[in-house]
């Protein structure tokens, strides 16, 4: 029975292992892709469509979450005279983990799923076999154009993101808590660095290209029929979330010690 149980615990983990394998080498193959020029007319593309038809909602997402966070602390306090820390504690909170979590974690919801629905079907319909017979890589062709994509726009939605949730935050601290906006943007001038919203920004790219990787990798491994792209479509969402907020704790450690 011990057998049989570590025997199933090597099993799990030698299949754990080869799977990070490949997308670590997926992702090496890619970044050798760099050396090459991209197809720029690619990327564009890919912005417009997985950046700029984001932002709806990214917009309703941090607005509704800084409008919420202001709701939660905004009479607390001002309960104990701390009225004055409540819009850089919004700003602070949005730009270091909200706003590129949140973002992060939209992005995964809507760009992961259609980067492997778009490269599953092209998988299941030959079309990346064509590119092979072509003598093009799948990779430089396919993933390069999606991983710059999404390096420069989920930044950029993070940025969007972030002024959104603090102007939220703003409406519910003027209107609902009763706060003057000197005192709300005031407390942002104070308590707000720089640091603050560049890591966040930081957090962002490394969010982008786990995004594009892991939506390529499971595009590319999709099983074959329109099932397969289903549960393709599923795992990526699934595992770059958890990505996100794995790779979320190591950088909080690393840029806010």
């Amino acid at each position: 029975m011990l057998i049989r149980v570590l025997e199933a615990i090597g099993r799990y983990v030698l299949r754990k292992l080869n799977y990070t394998g490949e997308i670590v080498m997926l992702l090496i193959a890619t970044f050798r892709q760099l050396n090459h020029p991209p197809r720029w007319k690619h990327v564009l593309r890919q912005m417009s469509h997985l950046g700029v038809d984001s932002l709806t909602i990214v917009s309703l997402t941090m607005l509704f979450t800084g409008m919420v966070l202001t709701l939660q602390i905004g009479h607390e306090l001002l309960r104990f005279g701390a009225q004055n820390t409540i819009g850089g504690i919004v700003a602070i909170g949005i730009g270091r983990e909200l706003g590129p979590v949140l973002v992060g974690v939209v992005c995964a919801g809507r760009v992961g799923a259609a980067i492997t629905a778009e490269i599953s079907t092209m998988k299941v319909t030959e079309q990346i076999d064509a590119l092979r017979v072509m003598a093009t890589s799948p990779v430089g062709y396919l993933i390069v154009p999606r991983m710059i994509a999404c390096a420069c726009m989920v930044p950029l939605l993070t940025v969007f993101g972030d002024i959104i949730g603090v102007l939220g935050g703003w409406v519910i601290a003027t209107k609902y808590v009763g706060i003057s906006s000197f005192l709300y943007m005031n407390s942002i001038n104070v308590y707000v660095e720089a640091y603050d919203m560049t890591g966040g920004i930081v957090k962002s790219v490394v969010f982008g290209v786990v995004i594009a990787v892991l939506g390529c990798y499971y595009g590319l491994r999709c099983p074959d029929g329109a099932e397969g792209v289903g549960k393709a479509t599923t795992r990526t969402v699934v595992a770059s979330i958890i990505m996100i907020f794995m790779l979320n704790v190591f950088l909080s450690m690393l840029l806010y010690r």
